[in-house]
């Protein structure tokens, strides 16, 4: 399983990889504000990269339930400036923008991206241009509605087919528009647009993604299916780690490659720990 980056190609056949999260957003639902100052985000980027993230996500609009949307010169003003900095200070790094804007992708490509992680599949007109013209990677997102909307009611008649079919027409989409289909990865947007049976559903059915024959990324990082799994409505975001290291062991069993999430070292061992049951001889 390769998957084709900006300027270079990435295999995931038996090792699956942590992307770190760094948010440069006041507002972030984990750790809102934490990282606005850029010593203090280039602290923590130095900190993921040694405890073994392959990937560091930076985002400058929230996408938790209920955000507003953040203007496109907003948006770059919080990025831009992070993304160069953990360019310069580690070059070797993966980065990703996360982003629905093909104007902020477009800047944070030329500030040294690698790839852009979009909720919104690529739906800005212009998003293919950009991709096509970078070769960057792309990772296409399941979410019904938009973040202001995802949470209100969100209804399925059957949840894994239409959001199996959903990312397999947005790859071919880009396909068709001339995106080598080797730098598209895929993502079922565990909570973006879904209630708690929902999530289940896409956890216990991830293996079918595997037919879309594309990286699977996931996101459940404290994520709010893990109070509710475990009937505990106000439990604090430090004590969803250990739940989410749980999500990473089950979710590679299950066949994803890319694990998104804001506390690295558990989840790099939980991913080389069952690697190491599955596929070592």
């Amino acid at each position: 399983m390769l998957w084709k980056l900006k300027d270079r190609t990435v295999d995931l056949g038996r090792s699956g990889v942590v992307m770190g999260v760094l948010n440069t957003t006041p507002d972030s639902f984990s750790d809102g504000g934490k990282y606005l100052n850029q010593d203090a985000a280039l602290q923590h980027a130095s900190e993921m990269i040694s405890e073994g993230a392959a990937i560091l996500d930076i985002g400058g609009e929230s996408s938790r339930p209920g955000a507003d949307p953040v203007p496109v010169e907003e948006e770059i003003r919080r990025v831009i400036p992070t993304l160069r900095i953990v360019r310069s200070a580690f070059p070797g790094i993966i980065l990703s923008v996360d982003t629905t804007k093909s104007a902020t992708a477009w800047e944070a490509l030329l500030a040294g991206a690698d790839i852009i992680n979009d909720v919104s599949a690529a739906k800005d007109p212009e998003m293919a241009a950009v991709l096509k013209e970078s070769g960057a990677g792309i990772i296409l997102m399941h979410m019904q509605g938009t973040p202001k909307t995802m949470q209100i009611n969100p209804t399925y008649s059957d949840v894994v087919a239409e959001v199996f079919e959903f990312l397999k027409q947005r790859t071919e989409a880009l396909v068709d528009q001339g995106i080598d289909r080797q730098c598209v990865a895929i993502d079922p947007g565990y909570c973006f647009g879904k209630l708690l049976a929902h999530n289940i559903s896409l956890v216990r059915n991830l293996k079918k993604f595997k037919e879309i024959r594309r990286p699977i990324v996931v996101g459940v990082s404290k994520k709010s299916m893990i109070p509710q799994l475990l009937s505990q409505p106000r439990l604090p975001m430090k004590d969803r780690i250990w739940p989410t290291v749980a999500f990473t062991s089950i979710l590679r069993e299950e066949g994803a490659h890319v694990f998104r999430v804001h506390e690295v070292k558990p989840n790099v061992d939980a991913l080389r720990m069952t690697e190491a049951i599955l596929f070592d001889e």
